[in-house]
């Protein structure tokens, strides 16, 4: 059985990742938060400690790394006696903590794909650039690594394996569709670090249409759905992570990732980016000074953690499944609701960062167990979905399923029982 988790970062999903784990420290063990700035580490410890989440009294410390620096990752894994890496840094430290852990024997997971600060929106599919590169070191060394286990990518990869498994006979199309209606108070603000944020909607949007890639522009396309609780919502075609795994293992002929913005966020994202400010690269000012846009902007804009105490209203996100069963068509939505006031009642967090977090801590909880603990590279739909999404439940992300008229619980789904 493994236990003691090394969480790498200290932003909004750090945070509920660290509430999580720590409300499951007897199973999980000693609990140890790391980042560049060991002050955001102890913030988090100390709102867990505010709240009342830790389990039982046990270890609950706070660290220092560069994650970009294997070595020091790798020692701090060994010193702390670690099994169990969880990373919600940022995503150009992901290949880099993967080493550390493949040199050390920990199970891996992260929330999101790795990129190269140099590229954006390299050729698909981008697990193959990276990740998918390690996965007969994985192997041979028996070491678990499970990408993209945020809640998209993560738990809607394994809606798409449940679905396919036990509502259809064949798929033949899958609407990834991602709602955040819910408002923050502020002019403009992203709900992550505004580098990777931005970086998803400045390149091209790769989507997988009838069995190959195809390249649309961002905000070119647009859907109109009446979604459960939230209502009516525009959502517009995005490139994603889970496109790139889902196309390759699960062969549906056509994956897509539909994902919501208000006419105020695309006005202002279009002006930052015609202006030239979301930029990577540096520019250089009268004084002589270099500058980078992209970093400018981020420093402007309110931290994505400090949103929650004001947020109101609610996510929606699920998977959109078409296709047949028993020679009739089928159409099924499996999807969660997130509220931001109670998840911020519960752990400090606004639902977007709660809705990532709260499936990585569950995931570490099923390899301390064994239950997912495969000792190989996976990506979430290629592991048993049930254990995952009946866990999760209980901890604050319950999964409906809407079919026809049709609105209840998984658990209350006749697909969804054992044999």
């Amino acid at each position: 059985m493994k236990k003691n988790v090394l969480i790498i970062g200290a932003g909004g999903v750090g945070h509920v990742v660290a509430h999580k784990c720590a409300q499951h420290n007897r199973k999980l063990g000693a609990i140890h938060l790391a980042s560049r700035n060991p002050a955001k580490c102890q913030q988090i410890i100390d709102s867990i400690h505010a709240k009342g989440n830790l389990q039982e009294p046990g270890i609950l410390e706070a660290h220092a790394l560069d994650a970009l620096d294997i070595d020091a990752t790798r020692a701090l894994i060994r010193q702390l006696d670690i099994h169990i890496v969880i990373n919600v840094g940022s995503a150009f430290v992901n290949m880099a903590v993967l080493r550390a852990c493949l040199d050390t024997g920990a199970a891996y997971l992260d929330t999101a794909i790795h990129e190269d600060p140099a590229k954006i929106c390299e050729q698909p599919p981008w697990y193959a650039n990276y990740e998918w590169k390690y996965r007969d070191e994985c192997q041979q060394k028996g070491v678990t690594a499970i990408l993209g286990i945020g809640f998209d990518p993560g738990v809607v990869n394994a809606y798409a394996a449940l679905a396919q498994q036990r509502w259809f006979d064949r798929v033949d199309s899958l609407d990834i569709i991602d709602v955040n209606a819910g408002s923050h108070g502020r002019y403009f603000a992203t709900n992550f670090n505004p580098e990777i944020n931005f970086r998803e909607f400045t390149g091209q949007a790769w989507t997988w249409q009838q069995g190959q890639w195809v390249s649309n522009q961002m905000f070119e396309v647009r859907r109109t759905d009446d979604l459960p609780v939230v209502g009516t919502q525009s959502t517009y075609l995005t490139g994603h992570d889970e496109i790139h795994s889902l196309s390759q293992i699960l062969k549906i002929p056509t994956i897509r990732f539909w994902m919501g913005f208000g006419e105020h966020y695309i006005n202002v994202f279009s002006v930052l980016k015609s202006l030239g400010l979301l930029s990577e690269q540096p520019v250089q000012l009268d004084s002589g000074q270099e500058v980078v846009p992209l970093q400018l902007v981020k420093a402007v804009l309110p931290d994505p953690a400090s949103l929650a105490a004001d947020y109101t209203g609610k996510t929606c996100i699920g998977t959109l499944l078409k296709g047949e069963k028993d020679g009739k068509a089928r159409e099924v939505f499996l999807y969660n609701v997130c509220d931001h006031a109670e998840t911020y009642a519960e752990i400090g967090s606004q639902a977007i960062s709660y809705t990532a977090g709260v499936p990585a801590a569950a995931a570490a909880l099923l390899i301390a167990d064994g239950t997912w603990d495969v000792q190989r590279m996976v990506n979430v739909e290629e592991l048993p979905p049930l254990p995952l999404l009946r866990l999760q439940a209980g901890m604050g992300l319950p999964t409906r399923v809407r079919e026809g008229d049709t609105d209840v619980a998984l658990e209350d789904a006749p697909e969804a029982q054992d044999a």
